[in-house]
C-alpha cells in the first residue's frame, strides 16, 4: 500500500485524508502514509459532505482513501478541494477513483522514509467543540510515546488479543496499535453492537476489552450469566467519558473485571501523555472515582483556570494541565488557539476541570467550558448527571446550560427512561434529595436517545442548539 501511494506521487509530508468505516484497509492505511513520511487524516465515516470538505480542505489533502459509497460523496465535493489529486476507493470501482488493489499492485516500499520524533505524522480533528474543528498536529515521536504507555498500562505480551471498539478515526485506536506493536491480537469491531461485543468476546477469548461508561452501564443490564461472555478478559478499558462509581463498583463487583479508567485526549493521543487507575491502586485509592495517576513520562498539574501560571494545592479544583512526550506540537494552522492551549514550557492546556489529591491520584470534575454558572454558582454537568442515573427509572441522562435572562444559565437535563409512566418530577424530587438547590435541573426533557459521537462521546452543544431555544429555559 505504501508502495502504491508513492506511485500515485504522495510525496512526504503530504496529507491522505482516510473516510472509510473501522477496518483493516483503515488501519494499512494509516500504517502505509508513515512509512513514506505522510501525514494521515483520518476522519469518521458517519462525516456528511461539509464535514468531508472542512477536512479535506483544511489539511490541504492531496488523496481520499475511501469506499465506493464515499467516492461519490468525494467527487461531489471534488472542485471546492484545490489540492485533492487522487480519489481511492476500496471494495469495487467508483467513478473517479482508483481502485484500492491497484495500489497492493506496485512495487513496494522496502525502507521506511526517516523520520524524527518531532516529525508530522497525522492531523486529528477534535470533536466537541465551538466553532471550527481544531486539527492536533501528532507526531512520530506522539505516537511513540502512545504505544509504550498503553503496553504499559496493561501490561500488554504477544499472548493478548484485544477486543477494539473505538473507532479508527479515534486516538482510541491507540490500543488496537499498542495491541499489534507488543506483538498481541487486535479484533476489530467496525461498529459496536452488544450482542455483537459479547460474541467476539467470546469467540476469539478476548484477554483485554475496550469499554467506555455507555458499554459498561449496558453490560450491566445484561441477565445473568452473561458474564461467561467475558469470563477470559484480564482488563476492560474505559475513557472518552466520566465513570460514575454506581457503574463503575457494580461492574466490578459483578464482572470480576478490573477497570482501567484512562484519561487522556486527542491532543495527547490518549495516555500518550494521561493518567490511568490500574488494579494495584484498588487497594489504597477510591478506585471507583479517580482517573489515577501519571503514566509513562506524563506530568499532570492543577492551574487556576484564569492564571495558568498559578499553580493549585492538592483539593483544589482547576484546570488540568499535562505535560509530556504525548502532547501535540500545536493545532495545524491556528497559531492564536496554539499559543493559548499549548504553553511554552511544555504543559497542555486540557480544558478539564479536576483536582489532585494528596498522594498525586487525579479525579476530573467536568469540562471547563461545559460547566453551567448560574447566578454565581458553578454547576458541574456530570455531577449532576451522576446523580440523575441512579434513579431506578432513568436509562440515561445528560445535562447542559441553557441561557437564562435572570440567572445567566440555569441547568436543564434530558432523559432516556428506563419504562413507561415516569414522571419528571419524581425524577427532580430524587435529585432534590441528593444535591444542593441551585444543582437541581429546572426542567427534565424525555427523549429516546441522546446524541453521542460513536454512541458514547456527549455532544452537549448540540443538546443546547436543540432545547435551549425551544424549551425557553
Amino acid at each position: 500500500a505504501a508502495g502504491g501511494l508513492l506511485a500515485l506521487g504522495i510525496g512526504r509530508g503530504e496529507r491522505v485524508c482516510i473516510y472509510l468505516d473501522s477496518s483493516p484497509e483503515y488501519l494499512i492505511t494509516y500504517f502505509a502514509l508513515w512509512r513514506i513520511g505522510a501525514v494521515a487524516v483520518p476522519t469518521n465515516r458517519v462525516y456528511r459532505e461539509n464535514e468531508v470538505l472542512y477536512a479535506v480542505r483544511d489539511a490541504g489533502a492531496a488523496a481520499v482513501i475511501t469506499d465506493v459509497e464515499g467516492a461519490a460523496l468525494v467527487g461531489r465535493i471534488r472542485d471546492r478541494a484545490p489540492t485533492l489529486r487522487h480519489v481511492v476507493a476500496v471494495g469495487g470501482d467508483a467513478a473517479g477513483a482508483i481502485p484500492w488493489v491497484d495500489l497492493l499492485r506496485a512495487e513496494p516500499c522496502r525502507r521506511a522514509a526517516h523520520c524524527r520524533f518531532d516529525d508530522l505524522c497525522q492531523i486529528q480533528y477534535t470533536s466537541g467543540t465551538t466553532g471550527k474543528p481544531k486539527g492536533a498536529m501528532l507526531t512520530h515521536g506522539n505516537w511513540i510515546a502512545a504505544m509504550d504507555a498503553e503496553r504499559d498500562v496493561l501490561r500488554i505480551t504477544p499472548d493478548d488479543i484485544y477486543l477494539g471498539i473505538y473507532p479508527m478515526g479515534h486516538v482510541g485506536i491507540s490500543w488496537g496499535v499498542a495491541t499489534l506493536r507488543a506483538g498481541g491480537t487486535y479484533v476489530v469491531m467496525e461498529r459496536f453492537d452488544l450482542d455483537r461485543y459479547l460474541d467476539l468476546a467470546h469467540e476469539h477469548r478476548a484477554t483485554i476489552v475496550a469499554g467506555m461508561p455507555p458499554v459498561i452501564h449496558s453490560l450491566l443490564q445484561t441477565p445473568p450469566g452473561t458474564e461467561a461472555a467475558l469470563a477470559t478478559a484480564r482488563a476492560m478499558i474505559s475513557g472518552g467519558g466520566p465513570l460514575t462509581p454506581g457503574v463503575w463498583k457494580p461492574f466490578h463487583e459483578r464482572f470480576k473485571i478490573p477497570v482501567v479508567n484512562a484519561y487522556g485526549l486527542s491532543e495527547t493521543v490518549v495516555v500518550g501523555t494521561g493518567t490511568a487507575i490500574r488494579p494495584e491502586h484498588y487497594a489504597t485509592a477510591d478506585e471507583f472515582r479517580s482517573v489515577g495517576t501519571p503514566v509513562g513520562f506524563s506530568e499532570v498539574k492543577i492551574v487556576d483556570a484564569n492564571d495558568p501560571d498559578r499553580e493549585l494545592e492538592a483539593g483544589e479544583d482547576g484546570e488540568i494541565a499535562l505535560r509530556g512526550p504525548g502532547v501535540a506540537l500545536g493545532y495545524w494552522q491556528m497559531p492564536e488557539e496554539t499559543a493559548a492551549t499549548f504553553l511554552p514550557e511544555g504543559w497542555f492546556l486540557t480544558g478539564d476541570v479536576g483536582h489532585l489529591d494528596a498522594d498525586g491520584m487525579l479525579y476530573i470534575t467536568d469540562r471547563k467550558k461545559d460547566m453551567i454558572v448560574m447566578s454565581g454558582w458553578k454547576v458541574y454537568p456530570t455531577e449532576v448527571e451522576d446523580v440523575l442515573v441512579q434513579h431506578p427509572a432513568v436509562r440515561d441522562a445528560a445535562v447542559f446550560g441553557c441561557t437564562d435572562e435572570h440567572r445567566g444559565e440555569v441547568p436543564v437535563a434530558v432523559v432516556v427512561p428506563a419504562g413507561e409512566g415516569v414522571a419528571a418530577e419524581d425524577i427532580l424530587a430524587f435529585a432534590r434529595e441528593h444535591l444542593a438547590g441551585y444543582k437541581v435541573p429546572r426542567r427534565i426533557i424525555f427523549t429516546a436517545e441522546i446524541p453521542r459521537v460513536n454512541g458514547w462521546k456527549l455532544l452537549r452543544k448540540r443538546l443546547r442548539e436543540e432545547y435551549c431555544t425551544a424549551s425557553g429555559a
